[in-house]
C-alpha cells in the first residue's frame, strides 16, 4: 500500500523537476564564455570588463552570456596568458602586452614612457598601437575585439626634497617600475631601480629609495603623500591600451551574429574610454588634493629636461627593439613613424 500511495508523488515530483529544469533552460543564454581578469575587482578596468559582459548580454537577448573571473581567480598565471588563449583554455581575457614579454618579445617594444610629451599625442597615436598590438595577438591565435583606453595620467618625481630638475636627481635614488626605465634614467647619469609598487611605501619611508616616477595623479591611492613631500611633473602616461582577446578555437565556434555583436560591445567601451582618457579637470582635482594633503606641487620639469629625457627614453626604447627581433623592430618603427606624424 505503501507504494501505491507514494508512487504518484514521487511522480509528480520527478514531473515537477523537469519542467524547472526546461523553463531554465528557456531563459538560460545559449553559449556561456570564461572571461580571464587579472586585475582585481575593485580596479577601474574591471568595472569596463562588467560593462562589456552587460552589454553583450543585452545586444545578444541574454542567447550569450560572459562570465568574468576578476583578479585571476581561475588560478591562471597571467605570463602564460599567450598560451592559455592559444590552446583555448579559456575563452577571453583582458590583455595587456606587457605582461607577455617573456613569449612575445616584440609586445615590449610596441610603446614606452617617455614616447609622448603631450596627451593629443597619445590619442593620435592609439590607432596604430591598436592595429600593431592586434596584429601582434594574432601571431598568437588571438581575436581582438576592441578593448579599454587607459586614462592619461600625469607621471611625475616624488620625493622627500624639493626636485623638479634631471641635475637635481643625480645623487638621488629613483623607483620605477620598468628595466626600459632603469635604462633610461641610467643614460643621464641617476641611479634607478625596479621596486614592485607593493613595496614602494616601504622603500620610501626607509631609505632604499629617495625618489618614486610614479603615476601623480592616483598617487594618493599608494599614500605616497606619507612618505615624499614634494611632487613636480615630467609627462604624460604613455598608457598601453588592454585589449578584449578572445581564444581563436573559441572564436571559430560562434555564430556571425555573436561574433558581430562581441566586436560591437568591444568597440563602444574602446570608443567610451578613449572618450574619458585626456582629462584636464581630473588632473587638476588631483593636485589640488595633493596639496590638501601637504604635498608641494612644484614647477615641472623644465622643456630641456623632458628633451633629454625623450631622447635617453627613445634609445632605451630601440635598444629593448633591436633585443625582441625582426617583430619587435617592426612594432617600434611603425610607432614611431606615426609618432614623427603626429608630432609635426
Amino acid at each position: 500500500m505503501f507504494n501505491k500511495l507514494t508512487k504518484p508523488v514521487l511522480t509528480y515530483s520527478a514531473l515537477t523537476a523537469v519542467l524547472l529544469t526546461l523553463t531554465g533552460t528557456v531563459h538560460a543564454a545559449d553559449r556561456v564564455l570564461k572571461f580571464h581578469n587579472g586585475y582585481a575587482e575593485s580596479r577601474p578596468e574591471s568595472g569596463y570588463v562588467d560593462d562589456f559582459a552587460e552589454r553583450v548580454k543585452e545586444l545578444s537577448n541574454g542567447s550569450l552570456q560572459i562570465d568574468v573571473y576578476h583578479a585571476a581567480s581561475l588560478g591562471l598565471n597571467e605570463p602564460d596568458m599567450l598560451r592559455i588563449l592559444q590552446q583555448g583554455v579559456v575563452d577571453m581575457a583582458l590583455l595587456y602586452g606587457e605582461y607577455y614579454t617573456r613569449d612575445a618579445p616584440a609586445l615590449a617594444a610596441v610603446y614606452a614612457q617617455g614616447a609622448i610629451k603631450t596627451s593629443q599625442q597619445h590619442l593620435d597615436l592609439l590607432p596604430t598601437l591598436r592595429d600593431v598590438y592586434s596584429d601582434l595577438y594574432a601571431d598568437w591565435g588571438i581575436e581582438t575585439i576592441g578593448g579599454i583606453v587607459s586614462p592619461v595620467f600625469s607621471v611625475g618625481m616624488h620625493c622627500n626634497e624639493p626636485v623638479n630638475s634631471l641635475e637635481e636627481l643625480q645623487d638621488k635614488k629613483v623607483r620605477v617600475w620598468s628595466a626600459h626605465l632603469v635604462d633610461t634614467f641610467t643614460r643621464l647619469d641617476i641611479s634607478a631601480q625596479v621596486i614592485p609598487q607593493n613595496d614602494m611605501y616601504m622603500a620610501l619611508q626607509t631609505g632604499v629609495v629617495d625618489c618614486a616616477y610614479y603615476l601623480s595623479t592616483v598617487a594618493e591611492t599608494v599614500s605616497l603623500n606619507e612618505v615624499t613631500d614634494y611632487e613636480a611633473y615630467i609627462h604624460p602616461w604613455a598608457a598601453v591600451p588592454a585589449m578584449f582577446g578572445v581564444s581563436e578555437k573559441t572564436w571559430q565556434s560562434l555564430d556571425e551574429e555573436h561574433q558581430k555583436l562581441l566586436k560591437k560591445a568591444g568597440q563602444e567601451l574602446w570608443e567610451e574610454t578613449r572618450a574619458k582618457a585626456v582629462d584636464e579637470e581630473r588632473e587638476t582635482k588631483a593636485r589640488e588634493r595633493h596639496e590638501e594633503l601637504g604635498v608641494t606641487i612644484l614647477e615641472p620639469f623644465n622643456q630641456e629636461n623632458v628633451e633629454k629625457f625623450q631622447q635617453a627614453a627613445f634609445a632605451s626604447w630601440e635598444k629593448i627593439a633591436h633585443r625582441a627581433g625582426e617583430k619587435g623592430e617592426a612594432a617600434h618603427s611603425t610607432v614611431t613613424k606615426k609618432l614623427q606624424e603626429v608630432s609635426e
